[in-house]
């Protein structure tokens, strides 16, 4: 059995990391993509040797030939295609985050439950080797008892430009918040796989490059159920660069980073060594594997789904909850409520009179 997908939404994820794992994993094949840009589609369909493509999101999603669908557009629309999905009775795999909001992903949760389909969600590290090995390490007690994670993020910010287009990443109505959403969401959902489940999280959020008027700065500090603790910095609008995940155990320590294909750096009792454990061509294929497993004859179940990725979303909410004056509504369409963005104005009114 092949499962053929419809993909919604074929733009630059699908390219190289998601777009050909689907149709070179085992039993894996593309039978139609979508793009708004129907030009668009058409050049991605020639290159990857799609036989059919077009700019209506309903015409894949109802189409007798899809077993499942892929969506891969901003997360504010995952909500909307996903719940045509569920509608159409059919398997649905979804971009990361799972969704704008928490608020947003129960109703995702609640519709495939409904038609009893399973919903898959793109937190491809799950399944990402470098990754999988770090979590057999852990299991495993290279260093012990778990007692801490930390992932500090950095990024230069970039250059003054007063014609700057702001990207769909930084606009809240279309990623739900900032780049922490984007990129925070992958270390988070990467706790979780790690440790299990977190219990508690405290969190700060502020803007203070005023690029955009979403977050881009956030600290907190959590609890797992385990027990163990956690922490998260991210700047997005730094001096240097930082990517550093560390993992503190009772005899020993593993670093690495989140984004990056460095080694594994153990560290215990028995000295230090240096684990290369190389990315797959394309990073999803690793994941799409075992959705495909599971979907043709279930011999495997995929690691990264929607109950999982709402974990992930909830801790997200809360960090960011004091940043936007909550995130149980439509929180995009009332910028000027954000305390968050007040507090950051009149920081940069006072620091403009001062001057």
């Amino acid at each position: 059995m092949t499962i053929r997908w419809g993909i919604v939404g074929c733009g630059q994820v699908c390219e190289v990391k998601s777009g050909p794992a689907l149709y070179k994993a085992p039993g894996s094949a593309i039978s139609i993509v979508m793009r708004r840009d129907r030009a668009r589609a058409e050049d991605f369909a020639r290159r990857h040797g799609v036989r059919r493509f077009t700019d209506d999101a309903h015409e894949v999603i109802v189409d007798p030939d899809v077993d499942a669908v892929y969506v891969a557009t901003p997360p504010g629309t995952h909500e909307h295609y996903a719940l045509l999905v569920a509608a159409a009775n059919k398997p649905c795999f979804v971009e990361k985050p799972m969704a704008r909001s928490a608020t947003e992903c129960r109703r995702m949760v609640d519709a495939f439950r409904s038609v009893r389909r399973p919903l898959f969600v793109a937190y491809y590290r799950r399944a990402l080797p470098r990754f999988v090995k770090l979590k057999e390490l852990l299991d495993a007690g290279a260093i012990g008892e778990v007692f801490a994670i930390k992932h500090s993020f950095k990024k230069i910010a970039p250059p003054d430009c007063a014609e700057l287009v702001l990207p769909w990443r930084l606009d809240a109505a279309e990623a739900g918040g900032g780049l922490f959403l984007d990129l925070g969401s992958h270390a988070l959902d990467l706790f979780d796989f790690l440790l299990g489940p977190i219990e508690r999280v405290t969190g700060y959020a502020q803007n203070h490059s005023g690029v955009a008027q979403v977050e881009d700065a956030v600290v907190a500090a959590m609890t797992f159920e385990s027990g163990a603790l956690g922490s998260v910095s991210y700047e997005f609008g730094a001096g240097t660069n930082e990517d550093a995940l560390e993992v503190i155990g009772q005899r020993g320590q593993i670093t690495c980073s989140v984004f990056g294909s460095e080694p594994l750096e153990l560290c215990n009792e028995s000295g230090s060594e240096s684990l290369r454990v190389p990315h797959p061509a394309h990073v999803h294929q690793p994941l799409v594997e075992t959705i495909v497993a599971e979907l043709t004859d279930g011999s495997s179940r995929a690691p990264s789904r929607a109950d999982s990725a709402l974990r992930t979303s909830v801790i997200i909410d809360k960090i960011l909850a004091e940043y936007y004056g909550g995130r149980d509504d439509a929180f995009w369409r009332r910028a000027s409520t954000w305390p968050g963005l007040r507090r950051a104005r009149a920081l940069a009114d006072g620091r403009f009179q001062k001057t």
